[in-house]
């Protein structure tokens, strides 16, 4: 085929068609677009206006420094996260707390809030015929909540600890006394539920409170007995006499056994001294003797008075003699008192060892019973921590037992919210908003139209063309030669041809139906040496070697020609591939012989918009190919859209191997809509030098598509000729 054939199976979406029904619609969109923006407006007027109003409320705790109780655990402090404030919100909308408002505000007695008082008589038909339930089989008080909870939204602000309260209304009035009066029932219902946890805290510390008092009673009597039989003895401290005894006999012992050592040692200098005839005013207990130092003074003294008394009497003089005989004495009374402190420390010393042996022996039996002490202080330490324990629970028990009792007589329990924002009475409703309805209604019903009107132009096929840009040509209507009668056979009446859109369809001869034997042996017709045909198995073969997934037959001497395209689909579909016959003859030529019928949906049906493609494809009595006939439907209307046989034919292309279209009588202009990617036309010859097979042959070579190829059936014989036919393409 030549490259510059018109590729009619692409096909577009014209844009200034499918917009021009638009234009050509205009009155109708405005018409109906009116209508139904009249029709909101009039609902929006007569429709009853409806108010909202809200009531915020702030979670969080209200109670006082100055009276917030006893700084308790991190358990006992409100829970005031994400999943407390929901809670809170499911409080709010409570069946109890709901039912205190509508008693409160007596909603029960407005129509509004009554679903069998405000019936009417289409509701009560509604109720009769079973389409509606039957209000008066709920309780009064349940009718009046389910209305509550219908106007009513309860939520929670996010990321905050806010709550909403918001509730609409007929009655401006009632639209905010609603959520206000909600507010004040769950502040009171919290307070109520915080005085009754108290109460209920105060009656039970009560008893609990004696319980441990007594308890603690006991506690102290048995650790008092048990101190007194186990001779417990408290000394300084809160310890045990004897251990505190065995501490202090072991400070002594330590303090008389450096006594004894320091007493020794002195002594032993002492001795040295004296023994050694050293120095004794080196001696601390000889310099701290009083009897010494005065020695010493009148030793000093006397070295003095014979200094003096050397200046002016000689050495022998008397004076001098008696002093020096003084001096003498005082040295050997000094010797005399430090042999004296000599005794006196080793007395001392001795001492002190006789009062440490004795300590020791002390200590050993303060030992033994300070172990004794020790294994009882282990049993009184238990009583003790039970008794210390008991007391501790009983105190703590007393304290909250104080503050709950205050609490309660006060009434004093301030709830973990507070209303920050109360309903006001709304001036605008919330509903209907005529404006935005109206201007909705308007807008939307004109794009609704606009759409219908669009898909109703593309649907029908009247806005798609070629790819290539050009518009789909008419299909011209091309005679058929004439052609003599036949022998007389049972006649068969032709279904209607399809015709295009601008011609009435015209009135169709009577032609014999050709007859295809069942399995016949072929018999074969003489062919000349130069005949040039193609054989059926040649042009099956040449399909399927090529790849085509199209085949256009011509058959320019009339029907009889159609068994070609007959015999090539089923030659093609025996070798295994999937095969669709489109018969497009007037007379269904192609589709007679393989079914046995034209009284059956076919193409007309589809392009009709009548069928489906499940209804117009036929199975083939001899083969297994599939059929699809002319159709039942008026060719007229199916000419209006013939249009949509490119994409009839894509869609078959896209379900079998091969599409076989046998298009009768046919030119190049007829048959370019019906030609594609991986396209091969045939021309159908019966007899060779046939005027018209040369004539369509030269016209489809000038119109474009190439060499064009000759095929014979191979069991033809030459039939009388017939009244000439009209192609549908």
């Amino acid at each position: 085929m030549s490259g510059s054939a018109v590729r009619g199976s692409d096909v577009d979406v014209d844009l200034g068609t499918l917009f021009a029904s638009i234009v050509r619609d205009w009155k109708l969109i405005l018409a109906v677009t009116i209508a139904v923006t009249g029709l909101a407006f009039l609902i929006a007027w007569l429709s009853t206006p409806h108010y909202r109003a809200e009531t915020r409320i702030l979670i969080e705790t209200t109670e006082s420094v100055f009276t917030r109780p006893t700084p308790a655990g991190e358990s006992d402090r409100p829970i005031l996260d994400e999943e407390g404030v929901t809670s809170q919100v499911e409080v709010i909308t409570s069946s109890d707390l709901l039912k205190q408002v509508a008693a409160k505000l007596e909603l029960g007695k407005l129509k509004e809030f009554d679903e069998q008082a405000n019936m009417g008589l289409v509701g009560r038909l509604m109720v009769l015929v079973g389409l509606k339930s039957d209000p008066g089989g709920i309780a009064a008080e349940d009718r009046v909540l389910k209305t509550m909870r219908e106007k009513l939204r309860v939520y929670r602000v996010e990321r905050s600890r806010v709550i909403v309260v918001d509730f609409s209304s007929e009655d401006p009035k009632l639209a905010a006394a609603v959520p206000n009066a909600i507010a004040d029932a769950y502040l009171a219902m919290q307070q109520e539920a915080k005085l009754k946890s108290n109460a209920s805290a105060t009656d039970w510390l009560e008893p609990e409170i004696e319980d441990l008092r007594e308890r603690v009673k006991q506690a102290e009597t048995k650790v008092a007995e048990f101190r007194s039989q186990s001779d417990l003895l408290i000394g300084q401290n809160n310890s045990a006499l004897a251990t505190q005894q065995l501490s202090e006999m072991s400070t002594e012992l330590s303090r008389i056994r450096a006594a004894r050592a320091t007493a020794e040692a002195n002594a032993q200098s002492l001795r040295d001294a004296i023994s050694g005839g050293g120095s004794l005013d080196a001696m601390p207990d000889v310099i701290s003797s009083p009897l010494i130092q005065r020695l010493r003074e009148r030793q000093v003294q006397l070295n003095t008075d014979i200094a003096d008394l050397s200046t002016t009497l000689l050495g022998n003089h008397p004076r001098i003699k008696s002093l020096r005989s003084q001096l003498a004495d005082l040295d050997g009374q000094i010797k005399n008192e430090a042999r004296n402190i000599l005794r006196g420390l080793e007395t001392e010393a001795e001492t002190a060892k006789l009062r440490e042996a004795k300590l020791v022996a002390n200590l050993n039996n303060v030992k033994a019973e300070s172990a004794r002490v020790g294994d009882k202080e282990v049993e009184l330490r238990a009583l003790e921590r039970e008794a210390a324990a008991q007391r501790e629970l009983l105190e703590s028990y007393l304290t909250r037992y104080r503050e709950a009792a205050s609490r309660r007589d006060r009434s004093y329990l301030p709830a973990d919210a507070r209303i920050f924002s109360r309903a006001t009475v709304p001036f605008d409703p919330y509903f209907p908003k005529i404006v935005p309805i109206v201007g909705a209604a308007f807008v939307g019903s004109l794009l609704v139209m606009a759409i219908i009107t669009l898909l109703r132009e593309l649907f029908s096929g009247r806005a798609m063309r070629p790819a290539g840009g050009g518009r789909m040509e008419t299909v011209e209507h091309v005679s058929m030669p004439a052609a003599t009668a036949t022998e007389p056979e049972a006649p068969v009446q032709p279904e209607p041809a399809v015709q295009p859109a601008s011609l009435p369809p015209e009135p169709q001869p009577v032609i014999p139906a050709p007859v295809v034997a069942e399995k016949p042996a072929p018999a074969r017709v003489r062919i000349a040496p130069n005949d040039n045909r193609l054989s059926v198995s040649a042009a099956a073969e040449r399909l399927i070697s090529s790849g085509a997934v199209r085949a256009i037959f011509v058959s320019p001497e009339g029907d009889e020609g159609a068994a070609s395209a007959v015999l090539v689909a089923r030659e093609v579909a025996d070798s295994g591939l999937r095969v669709a016959l489109v018969d497009l003859t007037s007379s269904g030529a192609a589709s007679l012989p393989t079914l046995e019928t034209t009284a059956v949906p076919g193409i007309t049906n589809l392009l009709t918009a009548e069928s489906q493609f499940s209804h117009v494809i036929h199975a083939d009595i001899y083969s297994d190919c599939h059929v699809i006939p002319v159709g039942t439907a008026n060719p007229a209307r199916a000419m209006r859209a013939a249009d949509r046989l490119p994409i009839i034919l894509n869609s078959l292309g896209s379900a079998y191997d091969l599409v076989v279209v046998e298009c009768g009588p046919a030119d190049a202009a007829g048959i370019r809509r019906l030609v594609g990617e991986g396209t091969r036309v045939f021309v159908s010859a019966l007899e060779l030098g046939d005027s018209a097979v040369d004539a369509t042959a030269a016209d489809l070579r000038s119109g474009g598509y190439g060499d064009i190829e000759l095929v014979k059936p191979e069991a033809f014989e030459n039939p009388t000729p017939t009244v000439p036919n009209r192609s549908a393409a």
